[in-house]
């Protein structure tokens, strides 16, 4: 075999292949629209540090607001990541759980019933914590449904997917409630030269990153998710495995739900998080995981996030509105799943070795 091909095999055998190409594209789109309205073509990858008059100076970018925007759907796509790894489903209660965990945080800062307030009812590191542990709860709620009940993830977590904005609504009051404290706005807000959302999204990637290093826990949530009967005759608690996933992806559906809330330093139930389970299930597509289950990549999930970001901000620079972007978002998932499947991957491969074949019978 030449080395060209060598070299060939090797990148089409890369595990991030599939989201660096979609980043390449986001970028190239970005930068094929710059240059057809006279705007210059690298204004994509410019970033600048602005003087304000409030936070002394600020980074200033379309690369920083496209890590800032999606730091969210990045802290999402950890969990959804061991999810879908570990059960071969989704959890679709992820935005709605944002919404339940920041409900319950800005009721009990701002107080039950109160709809606007400057002074905290309770310290702020309570309403943090809350929003935390209502987040793992539901996570909780979700694990117990399927792994111990054996209920089918997407009809487990359609509970709290049509229930959990509900429940917030009944914790505020049918309010929205305005958390106008400074202290409230730190976490997604620029408190510094960079926005804390992208802080928030750091250190999460970083401590789950560490604990799947330095940790079996990686491995066993892939071989639970290739095959569970066997990893329990091996020795592996699958259920308790699948349970914990479940956790941590609810864990941090209240870590975005917080991030969400403190950039409005509000709880609107009704729209925090909205299509955020999407975003999340597609960045774990589109960093080449599958959604079959089993191995995984997290790098591979963190870009498809923010891939996700830079297509969003993409298409309303294309002037597609914000209804319509979940239909775009929605074509590209189709589009991921379909590239994915079994049979078409067969097909291309069949392909190739005849291809292969024909190239040596001609030798």
């Amino acid at each position: 075999m030449s080395s060209g091909s060598l070299f060939w095999k090797r990148v089409k055998s890369w595990p991030l292949l599939l989201p660096v190409v979609a980043l390449i594209l986001v970028m190239a789109v970005n930068i094929l629209h710059d240059a057809a309205t006279g705007v210059n073509p690298l204004s994509f990858f410019m970033i600048t540090l602005n003087q304000t008059t409030s936070n002394g100076s600020i980074l200033y970018g379309r690369i920083i607001d496209i890590l800032n925007r999606g730091s969210e759907v990045a802290i999402l796509a950890l969990g959804m990541t061991l999810v879908v790894s570990s059960s071969a489903g989704t959890d679709i209660s992820v935005g709605s759980v944002m919404s339940l965990s920041a409900s319950f945080c800005c009721m009990l800062l701002a107080g039950y019933g109160v709809s606007s307030t400057n002074e905290l009812a309770v310290p702020l590191i309570v309403g943090v914590l809350a929003a935390f542990a209502m987040g793992a709860v539901c996570g909780a709620f979700n694990g117990t449904l399927v792994a111990y009940f054996g209920i089918q993830p997407m009809v487990a977590t359609l509970i709290l997917f049509s229930a959990a904005r509900a429940i917030g609504l009944l914790l505020c009051n049918d309010l929205i409630v305005y958390v106008r404290n400074s202290s409230y706005g730190y976490f997604g807000a620029f408190t510094g030269i960079v926005p804390t959302p992208i802080i928030i999204a750091a250190i999460c990637i970083a401590i789950v990153a560490v604990v799947l290093r330095k940790t079996s826990l990686g491995m066993y949530i892939q071989s639970v998710g290739i095959n569970s009967k066997a990893s329990r005759i091996a020795g592996l608690n699958s259920k308790k495995i699948i349970f914990l996933t479940y956790l941590i992806c609810g864990f941090f559906a209240g870590v975005a739900g917080l991030v969400n809330s403190s950039r409005i330093t509000s709880a609107d139930s009704n729209n925090i998080g909205l299509y955020y389970e999407m975003d999340a299930i597609l960045a774990v597509a589109l960093g080449g995981n599958s959604l079959g289950g089993g191995k995984f990549n997290l790098a591979g999930s963190i870009i498809g996030a923010y891939t996700i970001q830079a297509i969003t901000t993409t298409l309303y620079a294309l002037g597609v509105s914000t209804d319509q972007a979940p239909v775009y978002k929605a074509i590209i998932v189709i589009i991921i799943v379909a590239i994915q499947a079994p049979p078409l991957r067969a097909f291309f491969r069949r392909r190739a070795n005849a291809k292969a074949a024909g190239k040596e019978a001609r030798a």
